[in-house]
């Protein structure tokens, strides 16, 4: 970052678009869900061993809260083990634990555990399994992650759990960086509701069968990849099910739909969309992580929507929803953030996703528009940087912010794609996504900027310290003439928005427009203050525009051409000059000065006030010092020497 030498800053107010409220809608959505995440914490109890395998045979009822089974659980100790801890809300009773047939001691505590002794003690590396059976009333536990509720009078259940309320319905470990490698999901569930429809069961993975035996059905479901038990989840009512088919390069596979009977024929226009952001995002990203299982949707009764691994659970069909949650499969569910200060590799992501969504399905001109809509709500606040504090993780509104770890995010990724270009910039994301060290694991910040420093061969950090770490976007004054008809001069002058970013080093386009309509698109490399640019042009030039296709973070742009730099000169006057106590300032009364900034030569602001004829500069050390006047025609800078 450089030093600031001026800054240029006129308040304007932008309107949130449709878009916009769509996405403010999806954050509260997503925000919701958090509330019970954000005030648990990992259990230390529960960090002595890696979880491997879980088998869960369920039975369910969604005419009643309820829930009993059996979760068997496959194991490795990281340390000798003598007792094992599972998490489980207390409310869920356990009512015995067996290891190759033989009853285990174990305890419930008020702190929602499950402590098991192990009949001898388990050394590291040590594989080994033990089965828990439980019932109880999920719904009572608090945590809001299983839900009993009926649609049009028919009994529906389902869990979200992202990513701590999983305890609340089955004895599992809550730790957000142990993936379990592979699960089996059995539930049963009566054949059909009370009105006589037949209950279609739900879960991760690929539906393996459905067996009856009397009045009760058990469907088994197999998810061979990773995930954490936050994204396991369940979901009965009496769905009706179709499939929309994604080719796949040659290899289909279904995208299966389950929906309300009463919503089939209205969802059914909506989800076809789905299969074109597939081929999208595998196009852009690699193939689906899981191509070999399915993509589903989950209708369920809840206003936003929910990435469970494989079935996505949905609140609404609207495409941006269907984009965002689609994305999370790649940035959340692949590839998890590995903190919540890295919420952004998760929603920052999603939320780019559903942008690209928009540029190759809608156009240009409608990419633009979502790029102007994030832009205004990202500078709509001077402050806010995409990463968060140890302190903002305990904020549940700080981490689902829509502006920040949302749309900020989304435009730092386009800011970086337009850096590196695209063909770098998504090489080096399927790099990413196909790290060893992080493909269906966990990564953080770091992790990602030093892959895409390796795929690029390209020094990021300035541009990650000012635009991930740093807080606040700059606004930028233009001052341009074209001394002869091949050629024309622009100088460059930045301010910030947040005193944490001394200055934004950034490659800023600008658009050239001439008498006969012809255009130039240039890019300045931006990376001193007050910086000048001479560029070759082949027209007259009578407009210059600054980001005019909203391809960087900024706000309150201005131009001038040099006729409206020399009024300015002109009009305004600082006397006197030299000066060594004080100065005055004299203006055309057809000019307004909004503010006055006074800056030293290495760029340090030493005075800013509103409008006054008189500035006393008794206190300031001697030297050459800058003037900087905000007004209604635009903004000038004037030196004045201080003895």
């Amino acid at each position: 970052m450089k030093k600031v030498l001026l800054s240029v800053f006129l308040p304007i107010f932008s309107l949130l678009s449709a878009q916009d409220h769509q996405m403010n809608t999806l954050q509260e959505a997503e925000a919701k869900s958090a509330l019970s995440r954000m005030q648990f914490q990992s259990n230390a109890n529960t960090g002595n061993y890696d979880v491997k395998y879980h088998r869960l045979e369920l039975e369910v009822n969604p005419s009643v809260a309820q829930i009993s089974g059996h979760v068997t659980t496959y194991f490795e100790a990281k340390s000798p083990l003598d007792q094992i801890t599972f998490d489980l809300s207390a409310n869920m009773i356990v009512s015995q634990v067996l290891q190759r047939g033989n009853p285990l001691e174990f305890a419930q505590n008020n702190t929602d555990e499950v402590v098991i002794k192990l009949p001898q003690q388990q050394n590291i590396g040590v594989l080994d399994s033990l089965t828990i059976t439980y019932s109880g009333n999920p719904v009572s536990s608090g945590f809001g992650s299983f839900e009993v509720n009926t649609h049009n009078g028919n009994p529906i259940l389902w869990t979200l759990s992202e990513p701590y309320g999983a305890k609340g319905w089955w004895p599992c470990k809550q730790d957000l960086i142990d993936k379990i490698d592979s699960i089996d999901v059995y539930l049963t569930t009566p054949i059909n509701n009370p009105n006589g429809d037949t209950y279609v069961a739900v879960s991760n993975g690929l539906e393996q069968s459905q067996v009856n035996i009397g009045s009760s059905k058990t469907t088994h479901f197999r998810h061979n990849y990773p995930i954490p038990a936050y994204l396991v989840a369940i979901a009965v009512t009496n769905y009706a099910v179709y499939a929309d088919t994604v080719p796949n390069n040659g290899n289909p596979f279904e995208i299966i739909n389950y929906v309300y009977p009463e919503n089939l024929a209205t969802i059914q226009t909506q989800t076809p969309v789905t299969v074109a952001i597939m081929n999208l995002y595998s196009s852009l990203f690699g193939e689906y992580p899981y191509a070999d299982e399915k993509y589903g949707h989950a209708q369920f009764g809840w206003g936003g929507g929910m990435e469970h691994t494989t079935v996505s659970f949905m609140g609404s069909f609207g495409r941006n929803l269907i984009a965002h949650e689609l994305g999370h499969q790649w940035f959340g569910n692949k590839v998890t953030c590995g903190s919540w200060k890295d919420i952004w590799l998760n929603e920052g992501f999603a939320t780019y996703m559903s942008g690209l969504v928009i540029e190759n399905l809608d156009g240009n001109a409608q990419f633009k528009n979502w790029k102007k809509q994030t832009i205004a709500s990202v500078t709509s606040y001077p402050d806010g940087s995409v990463y968060l504090t140890d302190a903002d993780t305990l904020n549940v509104n700080r981490v689902f912010n829509q502006r920040l770890s949302y749309n900020k995010a989304a435009m730092v990724l386009h800011m970086l794609r337009k850096k590196l270009g695209d063909s770098e910039f998504f090489k080096g994301l399927q790099n990413y996504l196909n790290n060893p060290a992080h493909a269906y694991g966990y990564a953080k910040s770091e992790d990602f900027i030093t892959l895409m420093e390796a795929s690029s061969n390209q020094n990021l950090s300035e541009f990650f310290k000012d635009w991930l770490f740093g807080q606040g976007y700059p606004s930028y004054t233009l001052e341009w003439h074209q001394p002869n008809p091949t050629q024309i001069t622009i100088n460059l002058t930045q301010t910030q928005s947040h005193t944490s970013v001394s200055f934004f080093e950034a490659n800023v386009p600008v658009r050239l427009i001439g008498t006969s309509g012809k255009t130039l698109d240039l890019l300045l490399d931006h990376n001193n203050n007050q910086e000048s640019f001479t560029k070759k042009v082949s027209f007259p030039v009578t407009e210059v525009l600054i980001n005019p296709d909203f391809d960087i973070i900024s706000k309150d742009n201005v131009v001038l051409s040099t006729s409206d730099q020399n009024i300015l000169d002109t009009e305004i006057l600082l006397y006197p000059n030299p000066t060594s106590r004080s100065f005055s300032i004299k203006k055309s009364e057809s000019f307004t000065i909004d503010c006055i900034k006074v800056y030293n030569l290495i760029g340090q602001l030493l005075y800013s006030s509103g409008w006054t004829p008189h500035i006393d500069l008794t206190s300031f050390s001697s030297g050459l010092i800058f003037v900087e006047l905000q007004t209604n025609l635009g903004n000038i800078t004037k030196m004045l020497l201080k003895n």
